[in-house]
């Protein structure tokens, strides 16, 4: 299965950290960006933070900014990784005031695909040999 471009966007409406992405099972994710944008007229504190699915999602605060009236920033100074099941949360000081997008590359883990891969045709082997049976007991 090939690699895929993806987004997602968000609005802050609480000053609780908001989950904006979850890696997905069986894919690897390299956040490029997460662009943030200031919407309200005042300056705002924001945060954020990932969670280690594989350590018991312990979270690491990897971000943190004062966010001026209107201006826009990414929050993302490099490539981040999120492994199958950890996740990016955002949390900002005042609510519906920060809005904005993560761009992402989901990467398709070839240990799941070939398990899928096999699963699938042992259940179709199973099935098809089922049916041989049946047409054979027929004659």
């Amino acid at each position: 299965m090939a690699n895929i471009y993806k987004n997602a966007m968000f609005d802050l409406t609480t000053t609780n950290k908001t989950t904006v992405y979850t890696c997905p099972t069986g894919r690897t994710s390299l956040i490029k960006s997460i662009q943030v944008t200031n919407i309200h007229s005042g300056s705002n504190e924001v945060e954020a933070f990932t969670t280690d699915a594989s350590a018991s999602n312990a979270e690491h605060e990897i971000a943190h900014i004062s966010l001026g009236s209107k201006t826009v920033e990414n929050l993302a100074k490099n490539v981040i990784v999120l492994e199958s099941g950890d996740a990016l949360k955002l949390k900002a000081a005042s609510a519906n005031h920060i809005a904005g997008i993560v761009s992402y590359l989901e990467i398709f883990d070839e240990k799941s695909a070939w398990l899928n891969w096999f699963i699938y045709h042992m259940i179709w082997l199973t099935m098809r040999g089922n049916t041989l049976k049946k047409t054979l007991q027929m004659h």
